[in-house]
């Protein structure tokens, strides 16, 4: 409860997407805490019995350590970049313009460590999706997947250890198939994407396809992810387009009126 009501403040206070979020974080971690102490006056919590009170913080404060906005970003964005055995200068460009354009000043050479960090040693992708499928709706998340495709399209294509990795990320972030599908084929299509981009298959009547085209233009409009930064608003307006130019593709296919 007090993480909703921190995201609350923040956003209030910030107007940020990033300023919500990090107050949910913070607002978790206090819950944890408080819980972990309710646990041990009512004594419960094997998972923590036996433990002293630095132990519990040090395991909060690890916690919280992943929980950071721009290191989950980063974390993320690593995943996609080394996925296929090659970190490149653009794909680098791409990431840094991103995280300028969304935390502005805040974005330091920190922040660049951090991605240099993950970049050479293991990622807790089960430990980072977790908290971001806990943290964050539903077309947040499809966001960030529109982002990470973004990373591994900058070269000029999408490859096939890319596409694994993101698909594995969307996955442990709960997105269902019929999203992530339809973000990938504007990335990475085939004879079929312009059906999968509005979740039906080709075999759809034609009312199918409108209806199809209607819930899609709803459920991705940009104005459901108004409250986030300027670069991923910019992402949700591409998608609002592909999904428009498809519908639109299918519609001269079959002479829809």
């Amino acid at each position: 409860m007090f993480g909703l009501i921190l995201g609350f403040v923040f956003y209030f206070a910030t107007k940020s997407f990033f300023g919500a979020l990090f107050g949910f974080f913070i607002g978790s971690y206090i819950d944890n805490m408080q819980r972990v102490r309710d646990q041990q006056r009512d004594g419960g919590g094997q998972q923590f019995r036996g433990r002293s009170a630095q132990e519990i913080r040090d395991y909060f404060q690890h916690r919280a350590g992943r929980t950071d906005v721009p290191t989950i970003l980063m974390a993320l964005s690593a995943a996609v970049m080394k996925a296929d055995g090659k970190v490149l200068k653009i794909e680098l460009d791409y990431v840094k313009a991103f995280f300028k354009q969304q935390f502005g000043d805040q974005f330091n050479v920190l922040h660049l460590q951090s991605l240099k960090n993950y970049l050479e040693s293991d990622i807790p992708l089960n430990d980072i999706c977790s908290d971001v499928r806990l943290h964050l709706r539903p077309e947040s998340r499809i966001q960030l997947i529109h982002y990470l495709f973004g990373i591994a399209n900058v070269d000029g294509g999408v490859s096939q250890s890319e596409l694994h990795v993101i698909a594995d990320i969307a996955y442990k972030m709960g997105i269902p198939q019929v999203d992530f599908d339809s973000v990938k084929n504007m990335f990475f299509r085939d004879v079929n994407s312009d059906y999968k981009i509005l979740g039906i298959t080709e075999s759809a009547t034609d009312e199918e396809v409108k209806k199809a085209y209607r819930k899609m233009a709803v459920k991705f409009h940009p104005d459901k992810v108004a409250q986030m930064g300027e670069e991923f608003q910019k992402g949700a307006k591409e998608k609002f387009q592909k999904i428009q130019e498809a519908y639109e593709a299918i519609k001269k296919s079959r002479g829809i009126k």
